[in-house]
């Protein structure tokens, strides 16, 4: 199997005036347990890069994984997480919308489909 990184990236639309807060409780009650399953936090990422008060930020948070390997045991041995679902129902309120996407160099990728 491949040896290549795969990143997971979490895509957050906050409601508006909330961003501080949801990159706060994220960081605080969301990270530890994630690291604790083997992930690597990357970045944080704030777009536009103010806090808005009247608007919606963007929060794009980068996650990496060692290999597809580790990816694939975290996505099928760790499902469902009992611990997840509440966490994103209890942070309900300042969120608008949520996307997750799984990505991997494109090598890498050949190295799984023995391409």
């Amino acid at each position: 199997m491949a040896d290549g990184e795969v990143f997971v990236i979490d895509r957050v639309v906050t409601q508006p005036g909330y961003a501080r807060a949801f990159v706060d409780m994220y960081t605080t009650e969301y990270v530890p347990g994630a690291v604790a399953r083997g992930m690597t936090l990357r970045e944080v990422l704030v777009s536009p890069p103010i806090w808005l008060d009247d608007g919606s930020n963007t929060v794009t948070i980068t996650w990496a994984l060692p290999s597809p390997r580790a990816w694939w045991e975290m996505t099928w041995r760790g499902r469902p997480d009992p611990d997840l679902g509440p966490w994103w129902d209890g942070i309900a309120e300042l969120v608008l919308e949520r996307t997750r996407s799984v990505a991997a160099a494109a090598g890498d990728v050949d190295g799984l489909c023995g391409v």
